[in-house]
């Protein structure tokens, strides 16, 4: 370890075999999903590229990089097997190094955790045919030719990873083939490789021995390791720090980057990687304790999201390295502003988790709240000053009008924001009545501040019509007044009904027998019939899709479910209401299917539903004719990153748009970069 001139534990250098770290914080193997042919492309590699222009010390890729052709990847992983990679590493590595900062990789054999039915249909393998729950595969059991080719491919993906410039790889040790054979709940072998742990550690002994023969020993190799798997008939502390300590005392590693925990289902992962409502750095202290057993380098990173917290592992030594992975998918340059004492500008990780989420829902993570991440091709995250100011007016202090006030702020516009209730936020100020979500909180917060900072100005309690708006003598308008709860297409009884809003908002507290009709599958509809469930209510929910809360991630959907069966809630899948009628003091609804003419009655005291919002868009339509695009946007250059020059009405006084869900029903982040992909060309 070398010493600073600051006084910032965070800022301290750190000494790393070889390899001088300029500071203590990286971010952890992580597989975003960016990859192309399995290849770490443009769009991967700005992304790590952003974070070492950011300052970071560490940017561990991959999560992980597959190592053999019968580990197809289960989330966008990359193809380590594959001689290919080794240009497209270099040129990540070269352009990782250039802005300072170093690059490892996460390497791994997947086992069982993932699924046959994609890339070359290969049959999964693992120790043991046991099924793992999240992705369900039903492996073979590894034969003695499985083994031996499986640990030449370790070999060779270490070679090729370093090969390609990186400073080191990490081995996965959580979840994965290699502590699938360590594990005596996956592990049911009889043979050399199976029963007593020194015959579970064969396989791994084999694989460490092959790759740090292939790299030497000057190459740094690690692993992340579950250290205890909290299972039950699994590896437990005592056994993991055993283990440890054994790898320590043959040279073949490192560091160790601990993990507590498993991942076998999404119950498991979210307390492996909590989200919002579960308490940061959960497992600091047990990590400090293994810290106490070791001379390797010990590394972590679990909910570490914000400053503060990485800077206490770090003074307390817990850790050598603390790991802020979301806080900089958030954040990349996180590390530059504290360098630069700007941490207050810092842009919070509020632990949404729809990063980890839409890995698993739509094939790519995002970052709820910052639209540039993995966009960095087109999308900014550092705006520069216009070459020319102008007058810019904004109607709506949700968050997509509070993020399309702070881009023009920063492009040095003079901005002014209309909001007609007493507060900003919008819609999250709803969700962050589910005592859980009040992390949400942070997306307004640090937008609020930020426009302080810019000068922005906020007119509170103030309706802007159209005459408000052009008495302004705006230059460009947007529009960003949100949406209205709409409701469910009912054959009769729509009166009768109320919606998640009112539940959320505190307008209403059902009680008694509670009908949920959920026609939209969001947070919203979860949040709102948890807080029934919650208050006592016998509670049904139904739906008319396959599943509850389909537009929920796996890992947000945990607590909802823990919830709903906590309080006997009763979930019913493929019905649709139908009609409410009132009778006898009471409400009589009509429940039917899309999938046959059959029908039901539920009698229940109240009916709540929830089909999404409608757009608020009067004071666009009122402003329109007025506009000299008359509202259109140039789509082609909305994609491409292209400034708006469209021209419809040459008489117009303003450009005119509407952004979030002034457009349609959507979510933050769609709100986010309609706001951030406008106003970055203003």
């Amino acid at each position: 370890m070398t010493e600073s001139a600051s006084p910032d534990p965070l800022l301290q250098p750190y000494r790393f075999k070889h390899l001088t770290l300029r500071n203590r914080v990286f971010s952890s193997a992580h597989e975003p999903a960016y990859s192309e042919d399995g290849m770490p492309k443009d769009r991967y590699r700005r992304y790590h590229v952003e974070k070492a222009k950011g300052g970071i010390a560490l940017t561990m890729t991959a999560g992980s990089a597959v190592v053999a052709e019968d580990s197809p990847p289960a989330f966008g992983n990359l193809h380590a097997y594959d001689d290919a990679i080794v240009p497209w590493i270099r040129r990540m590595t070269d352009d990782v190094h250039e802005h300072g900062a170093a690059c490892m990789i996460q390497i791994t054999h997947l086992g069982r955790r993932t699924g046959w039915a994609q890339d070359d249909w290969l049959p999964v393998v693992a120790p043991s045919p046991l099924r793992e729950p999240a992705h369900r595969a039903i492996p073979k059991e590894a034969e003695d030719w499985d083994i031996d080719r499986i640990v030449g491919k370790y070999a060779d993906a270490a070679e090729r990873m370093r090969a390609g410039g990186m400073d080191g790889i990490e081995i996965e040790s959580y979840g994965h083939l290699f502590d699938q054979f360590w594990s005596p709940v996956t592990n049911r072998r009889d043979d050399e490789y199976g029963g007593d742990l020194d015959a579970r550690m064969t396989f791994g002994w084999r694989v460490l021995r092959a790759v740090r023969e292939r790299v030497g020993p000057e190459f740094i190799v690690g692993l992340r390791m579950a250290i205890d798997e909290r299972l039950a008939g699994g590896i437990d502390t005592p056994i993991g720090l055993e283990m440890l300590g054994r790898i320590e005392s043959e040279g073949l590693i490192d560091f160790v980057n601990v993990i507590r925990g498993n991942v076998a289902d999404e119950v498991a992962l979210t307390e492996v990687i909590p989200i919002h409502g579960m308490p940061s750095v959960p497992h600091l202290d047990f990590v400090g304790t293994v810290r106490e057993h070791t001379d390797l380098t010990v590394m972590h990173a679990a909910k570490v999201d914000e400053v503060a917290s990485a800077r206490h592992a770090i003074r307390d030594g817990k850790v050598d390295l603390v790991g802020m992975t979301r806080a900089f998918m958030a954040e990349p340059h996180l590390m530059r502003k504290v360098i630069e004492g700007r941490e207050a500008q810092i842009r919070p990780c509020v632990g949404a988790t729809y990063c980890l989420d839409r890995i698993y829902e739509a094939g790519e993570a995002l970052c709820i709240h910052n639209p540039a991440t993995s966009r960095e091709q087109t999308m900014p995250h550092v705006i520069e000053p216009a070459s020319a100011k102008r007058r810019v007016v904004i109607v709506g202090a949700g968050p997509a009008g509070l993020e399309a006030a702070r881009v023009a702020g920063e492009r040095g516009h003079d901005v002014t924001v209309l909001e007609a209730m007493p507060w900003a936020g919008g819609q999250i100020n709803l969700a962050t009545r589910n005592p859980r979500r009040t992390d949400l909180q942070g997306i307004v917060d640090w937008r609020l501040a930020e426009c302080a900072r810019l000068g922005v100005g906020i007119r509170y309690d103030t309706f802007a019509d159209g005459e408000l708006v052009s008495s302004l003598t705006p230059d460009v308008v947007i529009v960003a007044t949100g949406g209205q709860p709409q409701l469910p297409e009912l054959e009769v009884g729509a009166d009768r009904v109320v919606t998640s809003w009112d539940v959320l908002g505190g307008d209403v507290t059902p009680t008694g027998d509670v009908l949920f009709y959920d026609d939209n599958g969001t947070h919203s509809a979860l949040s709102a019939a948890e807080m029934i469930a919650r208050s006592g209510a016998r509670l049904e929910i139904v739906t008319p899709e396959r599943m509850f809360g389909i537009e929920v991630g796996g890992m947000n959907s945990v607590p909802y479910a823990r919830a709903f069966n906590e309080c006997d809630t009763r979930i019913t899948l493929h019905q649709r209401v139908l009609s409410v009628r009132p009778e006898d003091g009471r409400l009589c609804a009509e429940v039917g299917s899309d999938h046959s003419p059959h029908r039901t009655v539920r009698h229940v005291d109240w009916v709540v539903t929830d089909h999404g919002t409608a757009a608020l868009a009067d004071t666009y339509f009122e402003l329109r004719a007025s506009s000299s695009n008359l509202g259109a946007v140039d789509y082609g250059a909305l994609i491409d990153g292209r400034p708006q020059d469209l021209v419809r009405n040459p008489d117009g006084a303003f450009q005119l748009f509407r952004i979030g869900d002034a457009v349609s029903s959507r979510n933050i982040h769609a709100a986010m970069y309609d706001a951030l992909r406008l106003a970055k060309d203003l």
